[in-house]
């Protein structure tokens, strides 16, 4: 009896770390973002889209009520400067990936309404061309995951 309650602690706790989301043939992968001091105006959220369709999807806007604006944004290269730049949308592959990293595409979150706390989550609603649309839970993590780091 102890062993089938602890099995099934097990399992609810390994689906409460679960952090995945699936709109048609896209699945979404730990959508998170940084911890920011209290007075910061601005944030980013990051994830990772997979597509198991046979044909590209696009992620064409995004929102959420704990920023004002949201909107999709890439790093570029001009010259000898990294900087930012809003993008209509973001192609996912099909049977591929786009990553949402640090140093790369992102979500920039404009106009906080609170504080981007460690620990707390908060919805983002993502629009796919195809797929449509699908709400995810965005993580607030004091560090970035140890996964983003390699994929700069």
């Amino acid at each position: 009896m102890k062993l089938a309650a602890l099995a099934m602690l097990a399992l609810l706790g390994n689906s409460a770390l679960a952090h995945e989301f699936t709109v048609g043939n896209l699945h979404i992968e730990h959508p998170w973002s940084r911890a920011l001091p209290p007075n910061a105006p601005n944030g980013g959220a990051y994830f990772i889209v997979h597509n198991q369709a046979e044909s590209a999807d696009r992620l064409l806007a995004v929102s959420t009520p704990r920023a004002a604006k949201a909107e999709l944004h890439t790093h570029l290269m001009l010259g000898d400067v990294m900087k930012m730049q809003k993008v209509d949308s973001v192609s996912i592959p099909a049977g591929g990936e786009a990553r949402f990293a640090p140093g790369g595409n992102h979500v920039m979150l404009f106009g906080l309404t609170q504080p981007l706390v460690a620990g707390e989550r908060f919805p983002l609603t993502l629009e796919f061309e195809k797929a449509g649309k699908v709400d995810v839970e965005v993580a607030i993590e004091a560090e970035a995951p140890a996964d983003t780091h390699a994929h700069h």
